[in-house]
């Protein structure tokens, strides 16, 4: 197995080994070199390289290449191109120049722009980034790119990601040279925890929301959801087995870390978790494993739901973004070590992120916000929608004595004692975790749980490597003119932890008391992407990204363009969908069972039997059909109304009108659907959904 690991694990990368056998050791020493430490390319080895990739490709009997880009589309978007280069004699040989690695094309109006480009203006560029490696995906050579219009602008997620890669390693930098650290490079370390849920593909197919909305609009509360626990790490089916193992392999072949897999707690959801990597590295393989993760499904005749909340009243789907700092050398910036009280360099590390988080929590909650997102937000196991820290006990502790001045009485970790004596003994975490946090510390690393299972991880990790080196760039600024280094650290951290203290929080994320607190305590309970939308390009926004060479202030209202209108697109075809689904398949089911209904009343009565409980039934229907009627023309008419040409009031009128109308529709038919005959109702129902693989 350990053989056959081996010849599988990167097979269809260009990697490191890859290179290193195939490219002269001038030109993979240059390369390496921008690999690692994000230098500018050296274009003269452009050719060289990709002569090499062409020749690797060709062997594993690839015949197209493709830039690989990520679009504001939050998918990724490819446009293949053949080797074949004519010969002169009739026949053709296979080429591949540098210049065709280096740089591609595509029609830049085509994608969500925010009104950087117009549909007249057509020309966009995508660009090689050499920091992450080629592979070959359903046989085309991928050669991951960013894309940019015209006039220099991002039009994509991966461009400011590299940037803020970028300033948070010139930041650390800083800080690190301040306390003696033996390090030439830092970057951001990304570990996506990527929850999902399987269904039936046959049972799907006769779901239109499932199919054009990836969520159910209809469902009523089956008599079994998740209350008993009985499916979070349980043992996974054998269908399900069958589906994890193939894609495990196509993962490893992709050179995705794929580490851990298990149940979750709805029924029919799982998570897929991969071993930690760079950020860029993990932002790619994150958007491969999306792919793979619905595509694979279909081989078993199943369908992948990346949806945030497909399922009502039972677990949403999220994607932790476990997030750390680490040196080429090896060194985890957030790993306290055995004595963390003592460690100041982890201690002002901490701090960074702590007044990072709560200096721009708006920015980190506009980061995770979507219409899909809102609905799991504060949910059923999802972290709430106001952004806070759990550092856990020992932490706290140390934090406390620090601002308090007190001595702190450092933990020593206990045994564990368990009272089955063939058990063996281990230490005590001397901390708990925390389900409800929204940014929790793990040990050695902060654990972001507000992301959404079905968006790029690029945007919150922007915002976290960007915010925190602004934290940073401050410290270093104060400590650089320190006279007494040791002095000026010391206060620096107490004065930080002091003005900031307000964001941690321990305590249940989902108590009915929470929201008042944080209000008492100044943090911002942003609920939906509206209410966030106008922080993002506010001129505190403006001025963090602009002053790190992430987002010019028109880059970051046409994104807030592409947020706002993809909301309100979301919630229209929901809205469209619902009226669709009522009309057409829910309206007409209840009728032909009121007709049946009302035969049998009938005839009992023709036979002089009692029908006071087929009539009282007919007429609950009746008045059910009546509201379900009335609910559906409310919604239509509120679908008709003419769009509205300011962004931030559309998605407010979606917010307010829209999503309350859908609500009510729901409620609706989702009685109805309790009191139907099940031969009657016309799609699977939850009980069919979840529990039939």
């Amino acid at each position: 197995m350990d053989r056959r690991m081996e010849e599988v694990f990167g097979s269809m990368v260009f990697n490191d080994a890859v290179m290193q056998s195939r490219l002269p050791e001038n030109v993979y020493r240059t390369l390496k070199r921008t690999m690692e430490l994000g230098k500018g390319l050296d274009p003269s080895i452009a050719d060289t390289v990709a002569a090499a990739m062409k020749d690797w490709a060709v062997e594993k009997g690839v015949t197209h290449f493709t830039h690989w880009f990520q679009p504001m589309t939050g998918v990724t978007a490819e446009k293949h191109d053949s080797f074949i280069s004519p010969s002169g004699d009739g026949k053709v040989m296979m080429e591949f120049s540098g210049k065709e690695l280096l740089k591609g094309e595509s029609d830049a109006s085509s994608f969500p722009s925010g009104g950087l480009r117009a549909t007249f203006e057509a020309r966009g560029y995508t660009a090689w980034d050499p920091s992450s490696y080629a592979f070959i995906k359903d046989g085309v050579l991928c050669i991951p790119t960013v894309f940019y219009s015209y006039n220099g602008e991002a039009l994509d997620k991966k461009a400011p990601l590299l940037a803020s890669m970028e300033t948070l390693n010139e930041q650390t930098m800083r800080i690190l040279k301040l306390f003696g650290t033996q390090a030439s490079h830092a970057q951001a370390m990304v570990g996506p925890e990527q929850e999902y849920f399987l269904v039936d593909k046959s049972l799907y197919d006769h779901r239109l929301d499932l199919r054009l909305c990836g969520r159910t609009l209809f469902g009523a509360k089956p008599p079994k959801g998740q209350e008993l626990g009985d499916h979070y790490y349980g043992a996974i089916k054998p269908r399900v087995e069958a589906y994890m193992s193939d894609l495990n392999e196509e993962l490893w072949k992709l050179g995705v870390l794929a580490k851990t897999e298990h149940n979750e707690a709805a029924p029919a959801q799982h998570e897929l978790a991969p071993i930690y990597t760079n950020a860029i590295q993990a932002t790619d393989h994150n958007q491969i494993t999306m792919e793979l993760m619905q595509k694979i499904a279909l081989r078993h005749g199943l369908v992948c739901l990346l949806h945030e909340k497909p399922f009502e009243g039972v677990n949403g789907s999220g994607k932790h973004d476990n997030w750390s700092i680490s040196t080429d050398t090896g060194i985890n910036l957030f790993d306290p070590g055995d004595s963390p009280n003592e460690n100041a360099q982890f201690l002002l590390f901490m701090t960074a992120v702590v007044a990072a988080v709560d200096e721009y929590q708006e920015l980190l909650r506009m980061s995770v916000a979507s219409a899909a997102n809102d609905h799991r937000l504060g949910a059923n196991e999802a972290p709430p929608a106001v952004v806070s820290v759990f550092l856990g006990n020992e932490l706290e502790e140390i934090v406390t004595s620090i601002i308090t001045g007190a001595v702190y009485d450092p933990r020593t970790k206990e045994e564990m004692k368990i009272g089955v004596h063939i058990l063996p003994r281990f230490p005590r975490d001397t901390t708990d975790r925390n389900r409800t946090s929204p940014v929790a510390f793990t040990g050695n690393k902060f654990e972001f749980r507000m992301p959404g299972a079905s968006q790029s991880i690029s945007e919150p990790n922007i915002v976290l490597n960007t915010s925190v080196a602004e934290i940073l760039r401050r410290y270093a600024d104060r400590l650089e003119q320190a006279e007494d280094f040791t002095s000026e650290l010391n206060q620096l951290i107490r004065e930080e932890l002091t003005a900031h203290q307000r964001i941690i929080f321990s305590g249940n994320g989902y108590g009915e008391e929470w929201p008042r607190e944080a209000r008492r305590r100044g943090l911002m309970d942003l609920r939906t992407l509206p209410d966030a939308a106008p922080y993002f390009v506010s001129e505190k926004s403006v001025d963090l990204f602009g002053r790190h060479h992430i987002f010019t202030a028109q880059e970051l209202i046409a994104r807030n363009e592409i947020y706002l209108t993809n909301y309100c697109k979301v919630l229209r075809i929901e809205g469209l969908t619902m009226v669709d689904m009522a009309r057409r398949e829910i309206l007409p089911a209840v009728q032909a069972y009121l007709k049946e209904l009302s035969g049998l009343a009938v005839d009992k009565q023709k036979l002089g039997l009692s029908a006071a409980y087929d009539c009282r039934c007919i007429t609950r229907l009746a008045d059910l059909v009546e509201e379900l009627d009335g609910a559906i023309d409310r919604l239509n008419g509120l679908m008709q109304q003419p769009g509205n040409e300011d962004h931030q009031q559309e998605a407010e009128y979606y917010r307010d009108q829209v999503i309350p109308a859908m609500e009510a529709l729901r409620k609706v038919a989702d009685q109805l659907e309790e009191r139907v005959d099940a031969r009657y109702w016309p799609f699977p129902v939850y009980s069919d959904l979840l529990f039939r693989i």
